[in-house]
């Protein structure tokens, strides 16, 4: 088993399962725990070498400019709304990464 994958997986499904806890329980300590969860995701991504890691990064620094302004529109301005609207789009990054991780990994199997 491969331990660098399973912890890079094991954030990105993170930074997903966390934003979508925000749309559940949206208070501020939620969603800085999303934004944090997503970049320490996108930091595991930098050194990623394989045949969709420039899709992969592209997604996840999709997702952290979705959720950083969603923190600032929540604590600072008080614009629930806004920063859900910003989770949101967040989410459906993650879901892209995620699909973009099972591609991955169903191409690996074919080569083997």
């Amino acid at each position: 088993m491969d331990w660098g994958k399973v912890i890079y997986i094991f954030f990105a499904l993170m930074s997903l399962t966390t934003t979508a806890g925000f749309l559940y329980e949206d208070n501020g300590t939620a969603l800085f725990i999303a934004a944090s969860i997503n970049i320490i995701s996108t930091l595991l991504k930098i050194g990623v070498k394989n045949i969709l890691s420039a899709e992969l990064f592209a997604s996840s620094l999709v997702a952290d400019l979705h959720l950083i302004p969603a923190y600032i529109m929540f604590e600072i301005n008080g614009n629930v709304r806004m920063a859900i609207a910003f989770a949101i789009g967040a989410i459906i990054a993650n879901l892209f990464s995620i699909s973009l991780v099972l591609i991955e990994a169903a191409k690996t199997r074919e080569e083997f």
